[in-house]
C-alpha cells in the first residue's frame, strides 16, 4: 500500500475551498460595483431633477431630488442649490456596501471658440474678426 492513499480527497477539498473563496470574492466585488452604479445613477437623476426645478426655490428643488432618488431606491444624503446649479449626494445600501456618490447638474457652459485650420496640434482658435462663411467653415471644416 502507498502512503499517498486518500491524498486526492485532501487536494480536492483544498481546491474546492479555494474556488469557493474566489467565487465569494467575485460576488462581493460584483455587488460593490452594482451598488456604486445604482448610487451614481440615482445621484445623476436627482441632480438633473433639482436643476430642472431650481426656479421654484431650493426647498422644492431638493424635494424633487429626494423623490427621484427614492424612486431609484437610494437615499439623498445631501442637496445644495447654487443658483441654477444643483449638487446632490446619494447613497445606496447593498449588502455590506453603502457607496456615496455626488453629482452636479446645471446649465451648459459656453461652447468653445471654433478652431482655425493649421498644423495638427496647433490649437489656435479663430479670431473674432474672421468672418464665418456658413456653418461648415465656422466649425473648422474646409
Amino acid at each position: 500500500m502507498s502512503r499517498d492513499r486518500g491524498s486526492a480527497t485532501v487536494w480536492a477539498a483544498l481546491v474546492a475551498t479555494v474556488l469557493g473563496a474566489v467565487f465569494a470574492g467575485v460576488l462581493l466585488l460584483g455587488q460593490a460595483v452594482v451598488a456604486r452604479h445604482r448610487a451614481a445613477a440615482a445621484a445623476d437623476l436627482a441632480a438633473l431633477a433639482a436643476a430642472a426645478t431650481w426656479a421654484h426655490g431650493p426647498d422644492t428643488a431638493c424635494a424633487t431630488a429626494l423623490r427621484v432618488a427614492r424612486a431609484q431606491g437610494a437615499e439623498l444624503a445631501g442637496c445644495r442649490l447654487g443658483g441654477e446649479v444643483a449638487e446632490v449626494e446619494a447613497r445606496v445600501a447593498a449588502g455590506p456596501f453603502t457607496p456615496r456618490i455626488r453629482a452636479r447638474a446645471g446649465p451648459p457652459r459656453e461652447p468653445p471658440a471654433p478652431r482655425t485650420r493649421g498644423p495638427v496640434g496647433a490649437g489656435r482658435t479663430a479670431r473674432p474678426e474672421q468672418p464665418a462663411h456658413g456653418w461648415l467653415s465656422a466649425h473648422g471644416v474646409p
